[in-house]
């Protein structure tokens, strides 16, 4: 199949979508994809997560089991953990997870896996898309250097994009089809049938000059985060010792029409993004003997708030005279944001690791997370949510607000805790026992 060939099946819907990762980046190309009614195949490395989309249901929360369904019943989406059946897709998008290192290194080893599964069955007609966050280079270093050896030309005989996923699970104004895609290709031939793919599914779509230009918009736009972030975290510390509450000076802030916007602070960085991307440029800057100074103090203060978090709990118990060892805390929330059934990277996990080490004795609540299980910095798999009644608060020494939930009823918690460490001005409303309520 050469180039007009393929670009012929993507624009008639009759390409086949070959989607590797079936997460929170990959599921939701499933659906949009589907509803356009193109073909899928979705692979992925775990046999119960690929059991479970067959059967039509969806693990992931915010994912209608439904539109799952829908697809399963017209034969339009098929999972599976068989890599070899990867020549059967004319395109084919990466969606695999891009950790760090224990050392905050560039952790590639999903990504090397999957070029070489591809590399096996890559055929004529072929289309590669590489979704996953990472450093500029990555496209060309790893995948574009494999497929030399299968003796295909790129841009001719197969094509090869970058387009970096901007999926953001609970947000309920923007989707994967309104969602802006960046696309950088290989070569032109390759951003053409890239820019083609995504039209199909995506509103706008817009292209950039090189695959290497498409990875850095993605780590730009983290990094862009993570540093006001950080600048808001900071000046929280700084408001604590001033007296002044930075959540009022934020709002005021906000009602400027122009030239600001608003960041907040919080207990630290969480999800598989903010915390994670800026280190890969970092990392990849050494190579040009460049060191990014505003990347490097943004990660220290960010990665500091869960220690901070644990001294303002040390500090408020102290104040009944109490301390951390044998004292009985429940966290509030422990996915990484609010609303969403995600752990990852989560600032709760770090927080409940410290109190821990403290001698604390822990429980959690999340409507969210039934239980938790092992990651790769933490395993608190041993522990289950508890119920959060009134008898439950009144026998911990402190509730602590980790993740600001909507389905929280913060003035029934309040009323009921002995005191409540809050890490998200999640209680700014409530209209009584604000002498129970310590921020941090």
């Amino acid at each position: 199949m050469n180039k007009d060939e393929l670009l012929d099946r993507i624009q008639s819907h009759r390409a086949r979508i070959g989607i590797i990762g079936l997460g929170y980046v990959g599921l939701p190309l499933v659906l949009r994809f589907g509803e356009e009614h193109f073909s899928i195949l979705g692979f992925d490395v775990d046999i119960e997560k690929v059991r479970k989309l067959n059967a039509g249901q969806s693990y992931i929360r915010h994912i209608d089991a439904g539109r799952l369904q829908n697809l399963r019943n017209e034969k339009q989406f098929e999972a599976t953990t068989d890599f070899s059946r990867l020549a059967e897709a004319d395109a084919i998008i990466i969606c695999v997870p891009t950790p760090l290192t224990a050392k905050k290194d560039p952790d590639l080893q999903f990504i090397e896996k999957t070029a070489e599964s591809i590399q096996k069955t890559l055929r004529k007609g072929q289309l590669i898309s590489l979704e996953s966050t990472t450093y500029p280079g990555t496209t060309d270093e790893l995948l574009l250097e494999r497929f030399k050896s299968t003796g295909l030309r790129v841009g001719e005989d197969y094509f090869l994009i970058f387009s970096p996923e901007r999926e953001d699970p609970g947000n309920e104004k923007y989707s994967t089809r309104t969602i802006p895609k960046v696309v950088g290709g290989t070569t032109p031939a390759c951003l053409e049938l890239g820019k083609a793919l995504y039209s199909q599914v995506i509103d706008r779509v817009i292209p950039v000059s090189s695959t290497r230009a498409a990875e850095l918009v993605k780590l730009l736009e983290n990094i862009y985060r993570s540093v006001n972030i950080a600048l808001v975290n900071e000046l929280k510390l700084l408001s604590e010792r001033m007296n002044i509450d930075v959540w009022e000076v934020i709002d005021a802030a906000s009602s400027k029409p122009f030239g600001y916007t608003a960041f907040y602070p919080g207990p630290g960085l969480g999800g598989h993004c903010i915390p994670i991307d800026p280190f890969y440029l970092s990392w990849k800057a050494k190579e040009y003997d460049f060191s990014t100074r505003f990347i490097q103090l943004a990660g220290e203060i960010n990665t500091a708030m869960p220690h901070h978090v644990v001294e303002r709990i040390g500090d408020a118990l102290n104040n009944r005279s109490k301390s951390i060892r044998g004292s009985r805390i429940i966290l509030l929330g422990v996915a990484y944001k609010r609303d969403v059934d995600d752990v990852r990277e989560s600032p709760a996990l770090e927080i409940m690791e410290l109190l821990q080490g403290r001698g604390a004795i822990l429980s959690y609540n999340d409507p969210y997370i039934p239980k938790l299980h092992k990651m790769r910095a933490h395993d608190f798999s041993d522990m289950s949510s508890v119920q959060l009644t009134e008898e439950c608060l009144m026998s911990h020494d402190v509730a602590l607000i980790t993740t600001d939930h909507t389905t929280f009823d913060y003035q029934f918690i309040v009323d009921h805790s002995n005191l409540v460490v809050d890490t998200r001005n999640a209680t700014r409303k409530i209209t009584s026992g604000r002498d129970k309520i310590v921020r941090a």
